[in-house]
């Protein structure tokens, strides 16, 4: 039909790229209002119950996300019918939405007690917003790999948005607290699932609506299965797919690690002040936190878009669609860290309020770290796509543990500081690490199991 190659990608970005940004300028302002509204230590309570929520619904339910992306997008390359794989994936988001409730329960007094400081609303919050994530990545991933890229964005559009109403009703007086503000995280992925019932009224693309290549790679895939060629996919069974769910789960525990050590590690060894210094800490890394945001629709769209490409053998396409987001994704961190190193103390100042002093230098360097660490997502996809999940796991433990370790040496009168010289020295073995795998792959790219 003489579409480019990479236009089904760039459109996914693009349509994602107008949802996911509205969505983090909204979750600035719910921060933003957050912090404005309430005293440091309850707003220290929020960004920690953030990130406990984030960090338990990255690393147990993205990886069913990808796993789903990958698979359907493969699949539908290749002309495969069934539906087994949709089975597979919910019977693994069920028993890890299961696990989180056992051990939530099980360690419910270091949890409320220690890190919620006794809330029982901060606790019973965690627990529902988590369950209910479970659903939402689910509906994430099917989305993805069936690239309904709107209405992916529109649920996350959508969940940002009523979350931000709980704040807003706190700013305006309708309602005041902590307790309000935290319920906006349970309710927001409960909200989004109002896309579901559009996603299954809405037939699958018809054959004309596949990205180019998709024909040719049904074809060759049929020769594979014929033939026996190494070029097929394996049969996709629990065991295959949550051997990739479980490389995954600990790619998205290292990346959770990069994000959230750092608040609750100063958390942790500040005593009294700890909270409010980890709101602190957690408003630097705000300027990580938030373009990851944006470039999730840069993820969401390459991971099933380079996937197709591998199924079809187009190697060029799949090279040129990586180089591209990873020249982007540099000019995108330069940009940043300039902005930070001209007016970064007052912007964030201006957004957040509070008495604490913003570092220019250390502004940069989060933002410096900000962009190897979008070049290093990038390439963590192109690796998944390969169905490389296992060495790029061990990437990301190697690159995780050394930057957890530099967090816990002694001597550094300056916590913040110490989070944002690791995050960066993180960031750049990760990148280092990635590119090395990614390079060595180029030679040999045999598909294998994940």
């Amino acid at each position: 039909m003489g579409a480019p190659a990479g236009s089904g990608y760039g459109r996914g970005a693009a349509i994602l790229s107008v949802g996911i940004g509205t969505t983090g300028l909204i979750t600035y302002g719910y921060f933003s209002l957050a912090s404005h509204t309430l005293t440091e230590s309850a707003y220290g309570g929020i960004t920690l119950l953030w990130a406990a929520v984030f960090v338990t619904v990255s690393v147990l339910y993205r990886p069913v996300e990808q796993l789903l992306s990958r698979t359907i997008a493969d699949r539908g390359a290749r002309g495969q019918p069934g539906r087994e794989h949709l089975r597979v994936a919910a019977t693994i988001q069920l028993g890890l939405g299961v696990l989180f409730v056992l051990l939530a329960l099980l360690f419910r007094g270091p949890i409320q007690d220690g890190l919620f400081e006794g809330s029982r609303t901060l606790y019973w919050v965690l627990i529902v917003a988590v369950l209910a994530y479970a659903a939402s990545y689910f509906a994430r991933g099917f989305l993805a790999g069936s690239h309904r890229f709107g209405l992916y964005g529109g649920l996350v559009l959508m969940e940002a948005g009523s979350r931000f109403l709980f704040a807003l009703a706190v700013a305006v007086g309708i309602a005041s607290g902590q307790s309000v503000v935290a319920l906006g995280m349970a309710a927001a992925p409960i909200v989004s699932l109002i896309v579901v019932p559009l996603a299954i009224a809405r037939r699958l693309p018809p054959a004309s609506a596949r990205e180019p290549g998709e024909e040719v790679a049904e074809a060759a895939a049929l020769d594979d299965a014929a033939s026996g060629s190494p070029g097929a996919e394996p049969e996709f069974t629990l065991a295959h797919g949550g051997g990739f769910a479980a490389a995954v789960l600990l790619i998205m525990l290292a990346e959770q690690t990069f994000l959230n050590a750092g608040p609750l590690l100063v958390k942790a060894t500040e005593g009294e002040s700890g909270a409010a210094l980890a709101g602190f800490t957690f408003n630097v890394l705000l300027i990580a936190r938030a373009p990851l945001q944006l470039f999730q629709s840069v993820q969401t769209a390459i991971l099933p878009h380079l996937t197709r490409m591998r199924a079809s053998g187009e190697k060029d396409p799949f090279r040129r669609s990586v180089n591209v987001t990873l020249a982007a994704t540099a000019v995108f961190g330069s940009t940043v860290a300039l902005v930070m190193l001209a007016a970064g103390p007052a912007v964030m100042g201006l957004v957040f309020g509070g008495d604490f002093h913003y570092d220019r230098a250390g502004l940069v360097l989060i933002s410096l770290g900000m962009g190897l660490y979008l070049c290093a997502a990038t390439l963590n996809q192109a690796l998944l796509a390969r169905g490389r999940a296992r060495e790029a796991c061990a990437c990301w433990l190697v690159a995780a543990g050394s930057f957890v370790g530099f967090l816990l040496l002694p001597g550094f009168e300056d916590r913040v500081l110490q989070v944002e010289a690791g995050y960066l020295g993180g960031a750049l073995l990760l990148a280092t690490l990635l590119y090395l795998l990614y390079r060595r792959g180029e030679a040999s790219d045999r598909p294998s199991a994940a």
